[in-house]
């Protein structure tokens, strides 16, 4: 043993010392290392907080409308591109009417007719003074069938002829009716009532004009003809900006392709999805501020509008649609960017706050640990409204003053909201 260590040249031992000092050194500092804890802390103090719920949403203009071609056909001219404003029912592009379908072409004689037989209900008076004129001859009619009617009810003048020897005989004189001629005056009574109703009715249809169900039906004429002849041209449905456009004169295009995209930019919308927990402290009328990965150090403002009153599940969590307005929109936004949006649901003024990464759950408790004699000790409190950073303090023995632990000992229990 004595030649094995005498064959170990001074080099060696001194590496082996080093390392030997290390590993004791390593031992002793982790030994100690429970023993010194450095905590971090800062001074209670009064200030205010404002209050918010965090989401994200994609913007959205207060109208959108995609259109597509109804028909098929070869696009004859294209009336407006990207950027246009344009104004509603105009026409942004058509397609050629040697291109279109027979039926479409057709539609423009359907149109002609029908606008003249509707101007023709609408300005001529023959059908109305006709009317009038079999009301009151019916009405004659039925006067003359109701007074033999009632003469019936008494005696009545009967005639009777007969032939005596080659001479017409007659003989009047006074009697009742046979049943048979009473039943006879019932029907004819009866007819001439029905009729007069019929007269009547085909009159004050005729008098209503406009309301009237010719009048009606010939406007449905005119309106159907029209829609086959809209099949042709792509038309604005609202005031609005074009932010898409497809259409180039010469294209063949068939019904379902896409034409342009209209946006009404006056007005831009955000849908965020709010949890079910902070829900009943989002109202219409908060305010909201608004920032967009897209457009770096600028934040927008805005304002609830609409508050989902119906909440959905997705995987297992429940949601609400809230929809925020901005209120000083400029063309750096856009429909369909990311915005991350903060709703501001409580203001305070001049409290006591306490950081959120110093509170810790102890047993179900809120706690916050104060240093006291170099020491963390404990002090349970509740909380009232909190943003992402601070919390109100609504209760505990805590004053101004008092150095809260940031970093409080692990024991303690997880962090607030952990």
């Amino acid at each position: 043993m004595k030649q094995f260590f005498s064959k170990i040249t001074r080099r060696v031992w001194i590496i082996i010392g080093v390392v030997i000092a290390a590993v004791l050194a390593f031992v002793f500092f982790n030994s100690r290392g429970e023993e010194i804890v450095a905590f971090q802390t800062v001074p209670v103090e009064r200030g205010n907080l404002v209050a918010t719920v965090g989401a994200t949403g994609s913007v959205r203009a207060k109208q959108t409308a995609v259109l597509l071609w109804q028909t098929s056909g070869i696009i004859e001219s294209v009336n407006a591109e990207v950027g246009d404003s344009v104004s509603k029912d105009a026409v942004l592009a058509s397609l050629s009417k040697s291109s279109l379908n027979q039926s479409i072409i057709l539609a423009e004689a359907d149109l002609v007719a029908a606008e003249k037989a509707l101007e023709d209900l609408l300005t001529s008076n023959t059908a109305v003074l006709e009317a009038q004129k079999a009301v009151d001859q019916a009405e004659k009619a039925y006067d003359k069938a109701y007074n033999w009617r009632m003469e019936l009810n008494g005696k009545i003048e009967i005639t009777e002829t007969w032939w005596e020897f080659g001479v017409l005989k007659q003989k009047k004189y006074k009697g009742y009716a046979s049943q048979e001629t009473i039943e006879q005056a019932d029907k004819d009574l009866a007819l001439a009532e029905s009729r007069l109703n019929d007269a009547r009715r085909e009159y004050e249809r005729l008098l209503k004009g406009e309301d009237s169900a010719d009048v009606i039906a010939a406007k449905a004429r005119v309106d159907a003809a029209k829609a086959t002849l809209e099949l042709a041209h792509l038309t604005a449905p609202f005031n609005g900006t074009v932010t898409q456009a497809v259409p180039t004169v010469g294209d063949q295009v068939s019904a379902g392709v896409s034409g342009f995209r209209i946006d009404d930019l006056s007005s831009l919308l955000v849908d965020v999805q709010v949890s079910e927990v902070d829900i009943n402290s989002v109202f219409v009328g908060q305010s909201a501020t608004l920032s967009f990965d897209a457009i770096l150090n600028k934040m927008y403002n805005g304002e609830v509008v609409k508050v989902g009153q119906a909440g959905e599940t997705v995987q297992g969590v429940v949601s609400f649609t809230v929809t925020i307005e901005l209120t000083d929109a400029d063309e750096l936004v856009k429909p369909g960017m990311t915005a991350a949006v903060n709703i501001v649901v409580e203001e305070v003024k001049d409290v006591v706050l306490i950081p959120n990464r110093a509170v810790r759950l102890v047993d179900g408790n809120r706690v916050v640990y104060i240093l006291e004699a170099n020491q963390p000790l404990p002090v349970e409190i509740t909380l009232g409204a909190s943003s992402d950073t601070m919390s109100v303090l609504a209760g505990g023995d805590i004053t101004e003053g008092d150095l809260i632990i940031l970093n409080p000992p692990t024991f303690g229990g997880g962090p607030f909201g952990g």
